[in-house]
């Protein structure tokens, strides 16, 4: 893991240093529900990320052992991006935003439906999306 420089012992502060900026959490975003990801897939999400930060958080991400660069099956210019079990374990982080989010903005009746599917059973949900998230490890 890369040595990335901590502003204190306090594991908050530690792990913000990590992805505790709105990128690199959409990026681990993606990759929980995509599984993996190309580079251009991240570009074409609707938050329309610049290519300088994009590449500077996967760097990032992949340096601390969140994420993990593998060969593309199919083409020797494309790399895919994913998720190592230290990034898998952030599910729940990820669920606890979207419960926050719900209660203060308005969503798209996708992320409702979501939400609602989620809440009939979130211990179930976290546990089989980590399980088919370890498969794709």
């Amino acid at each position: 893991m890369a040595d990335i420089k901590k502003r204190s012992g306090c594991p908050v502060s530690s792990s913000l240093d990590i992805w505790g900026d709105k990128w690199s959490l959409l990026i681990i975003r993606d990759l929980m529900y995509a599984k993996q990801c190309t580079y251009g897939d991240f570009l074409k999400s609707e938050e329309k990320i610049a290519t300088n930060i994009l590449a500077s958080r996967l760097e990032t991400l992949e340096a601390t052992g969140i994420i993990t660069r593998l060969e593309h099956p199919d083409s020797k210019a494309k790399v895919l991006y994913k998720l190592t079990q230290k990034g898998i374990d952030m599910l729940p982080i990820l669920m606890e935003i979207y419960f926050w989010g719900e209660k203060y903005f308005v969503l798209s009746d996708q992320h409702k439906a979501f939400l609602k599917d989620v809440k009939k059973d979130k211990e179930g949900f976290i546990k089989r999306t980590n399980e088919k998230l370890k498969k794709a490890i």
